[in-house]
């Protein structure tokens, strides 16, 4: 198992995909990249525009290649590019090329989709408090059609945590 593996947390808001990214890292002892919208809404605000999420969609991608090299043999990273294709699509009623062909290359070895049986958390970053089971099933949808290798982590607290310890458990019983 010398190859670099690579976790994608991915799924609707307020899941909790920023925490169990952070808490996998730690288990595993390793890093993880943090969703770089937030970093980017933060200084613009939600008055965002189309060409705003391929702008984010590429420094996500960016801040993935540089936090690999530092990475103890797993990393976890928090969001992705279907993250952005769905964004884009849900928003702008389409989605940039770009996100779209790079989406097709993504080498990410498991997809832990977060589910949304945890409450709604108010962020005034957050858009679609009504929409998460919508949204859910658009990820579910995308990641077969894609083929991606992918599992549901349901739970609160702890339980959430060990359900996806167990799937990456799983995965590295296979790379083995």
């Amino acid at each position: 198992m010398d190859k670099l593996i690579k976790i994608a947390i991915t799924g609707p808001e307020s899941t909790g995909k920023s925490m169990i990214a952070e808490q996998l890292a730690d288990h595993y002892n390793t890093v993880w990249v943090p969703e770089y919208a937030r970093i980017h809404l933060l200084n613009l605000g939600l008055d965002y525009n189309y060409d705003d999420i391929l702008e984010i969609a590429k420094r996500q991608q960016a801040s993935e290649k540089v936090l690999e090299s530092l990475a103890n043999k797993i990393l976890f990273c928090d969001t992705e590019l279907l993250v952005t294709k769905i964004w884009c699509e849900v928003t702008f009623k389409q989605c940039h090329p770009w996100i779209m062909e790079e989406l097709k290359k993504q080498d990410h070895h498991l997809y832990l989709l977060m589910d949304t049986d945890l409450p709604w958390e108010y962020d005034p970053l957050r858009e679609h408090p009504e929409q998460r089971k919508f949204l859910f099933d658009l990820y579910v949808n995308e990641l077969e059609r894609l083929g991606f290798n992918y599992r549901v982590v349901r739970g609160k607290d702890d339980e959430r945590l060990k359900n996806a310890v167990k799937s990456v458990e799983e995965l590295m019983a296979r790379i083995k």
